[in-house]
């Protein structure tokens, strides 16, 4: 059985149970699901694929999605905790530079520089714990700088803190990146960057933003390097216009984003501009997102046979495609096999983001659920262990 009980159904009846004995009957009502749904997320029979899922619920149980996923709350995860130890360094010099207050700078500019790319790579690679030890001393470092240095390293603690779960404080580096950016290409990316920190709850507002950005930018699309992030934001347009329920002005931006990346092509060295990766893979790749949280999982898998996520750099991209295809090919529970090899190989994209990732971690639950019946398979057992999830024998 399934003895580690941080799984988002565990909490989805805690958080009912603290709201008065709330049934299952009235959260479904309320989240507009079946009770049957809930049951079966309960459970853990069944998994949550759908970010609008999540917000109704939370909304329904007067709780954040944060709260719903764990984060911020959760521990026993090696590499959560090792990164978690420096947020407290990164807050604190986030709200120095803020201030607007400057220390010298210890740093030769081709040290500084070396080691804004050696950032750069462990971002590229998912290394989160190992980027968050270095950034206390980067944001102070790049500061003395200034300009579009400090932008990149902002945008990098903007994108390191919000794969750890703190998207607040994601957030405050991310509009601190677009208040001292000047390049239009930096601005653009400080603006996806924002987009991306808002909490899923602000699906909404992240499309305002997003639409916002895409008309103050679009002068300056002569620069390839905007017109990249442009598309970035037209993806995460299109994303966030599917979880408010938008579906024909997601239609619209992501029709937009793939006209971009047919002019652009994919990038020859795999990153593109801030390594965004933005080209017809990528669009792919969010394409396969959209899906999914409009709940067509065949649209899903027969997208995945176009997509060739390994041509970009970022790990990333690549767990992104093997985690969406994994849980499409679990939903319905009769191709759980495949499934399994997928999400093996989303891990071993990016192990860190992997095991801190709820989605996840419930999708590989659900699995064990299912495969209870006729003993939980070795391979199901050794992954899950790999991730910090028991199944007792």
């Amino acid at each position: 059985m399934v003895t580690k009980p941080d799984t988002i159904g565990a909490r989805i009846r805690y958080w009912r149970m603290h709201r008065g004995g709330m049934t299952q009957a009235v959260l479904a009502g309320l989240a507009g699901v079946t009770q049957s749904y809930v049951s079966q997320i309960e459970s853990g029979r069944k998994t949550i694929d759908r970010r609008s899922t999540l917000v109704a619920l939370a909304a329904a149980l007067q709780v954040t999605v944060a709260d719903l996923l764990g984060q911020g709350t959760e521990s026993g995860d090696p590499a959560r905790e090792s990164a978690a130890e420096c947020v407290p360094a990164i807050w604190s010099a986030l709200i120095e530079i803020e201030d607007g207050e400057r220390r010298a700078s210890t740093y030769t500019t081709e040290r500084l520089t070396a080691e804004i790319a050696r950032a750069e790579q462990l971002r590229t690679s998912c290394n989160y714990p190992a980027m968050a030890r270095m950034l206390p001393s980067l944001l102070l470092e790049a500061a003395a700088v200034g300009g579009s240095l400090l932008v990149q390293v902002a945008y990098q603690a903007a994108t390191c803190l919000r794969n750890l779960g703190y998207r607040h404080l994601a957030l405050n580096a991310a509009r601190f990146a677009g208040s001292v950016a000047e390049d239009p290409a930096w601005i653009a990316a400080s603006r996806f960057a924002y987009a991306q920190s808002l909490p899923i709850e602000s699906a909404p507002v992240a499309a305002r933003a997003a639409d916002r950005s895409l008309t103050e930018l679009q002068a300056d699309a002569a620069d390839e390097r905007v017109r990249q992030m442009l598309g970035q934001l037209h993806l995460s347009a299109a994303l966030t216009s599917t979880v408010s329920g938008r579906l024909d002005v997601a239609r619209d931006h992501l029709a937009e984003a793939a006209r971009e990346a047919a002019t652009l092509g994919d990038p020859v060295d795999g990153a593109g501009f801030n390594g965004c990766g933005f080209g017809p893979t990528n669009v792919g790749l969010w394409e396969m997102s959209i899906a999914a949280e409009q709940g067509d999982s065949g649209r899903v898998i027969e997208l995945s046979r176009t997509v060739r996520p390994q041509v970009l750099a970022a790990s990333i991209r690549q767990q992104s495609y093997w985690l969406d295809l994994g849980r499409a090919l679990a939903d319905g529970g009769r191709r759980d096999v495949e499934a399994l090899a997928a999400f093996v190989r989303a891990e071993r994209a990016a192990p860190v983001p992997f095991a801190i990732n709820p989605l996840a971690r419930d999708a590989v639950v659900t699995l064990a659920q299912r495969a209870q019946r006729r003993a939980i398979p070795d391979e199901l057992r050794l992954f899950a262990g790999r991730i910090g999830i028991n199944l007792a024998a």
